[in-house]
């Protein structure tokens, strides 16, 4: 048999089986549609029972797998995070050092605002100390003691 003749043949064979199989086909139709319907009817009561089940079953996961899965992320960032640089301890020591400089330079201007002003004679005046722990004020330089004076 040649392969034109064997191609027309197979193409015969297969009209004679589709038109055997249309009445078949005709009767099968209407079962089709209503078992499809019935099908998609199924598959809206089925979907409106799982998704209560599917929301409870996601609220349990979320309240008891979640957290440990957080956690477990969490620690493996710390891992994979690279390490922080060590904070410059230099920063302490520089701040107080300043802080001292700018306590003693206050302390030396009001000491130096305390002092009186040089008198017109050109001699500063001398502060001594009195046995009560106060100092006494002399213009011309000599020492006084109130409690000598007494």
């Amino acid at each position: 048999m040649s392969p034109k003749n064997r191609s027309d043949a197979i193409r015969a064979g297969a009209r004679h089986a589709a038109a055997q199989l249309k009445p078949t086909a005709e009767r099968a139709k209407p079962l089709a549609k209503s078992t499809g319907d019935a099908a998609r009817r199924r598959v809206l009561r089925t979907r409106a029972w799982v998704a209560p089940q599917v929301e409870r079953s996601g609220q349990a996961l979320q309240d008891t797998v979640a957290p440990k899965v957080r956690a477990m992320l969490a620690s493996a960032a710390k891992r994979i995070d690279p390490a922080q640089p060590r904070q410059r301890q230099w920063k302490k020591p520089v701040g107080l050092a300043t802080l001292t400089a700018a306590g003693g330079a206050v302390a030396a201007f009001l000491r130096r605002l305390s002092k009186p002003a040089l008198t017109t004679s050109g001699k500063a005046d001398s502060i001594t100390p009195s046995g009560n722990g106060q100092g006494q004020t002399s213009t011309d330089g000599e020492t006084t003691n109130s409690q000598a004076r007494s």
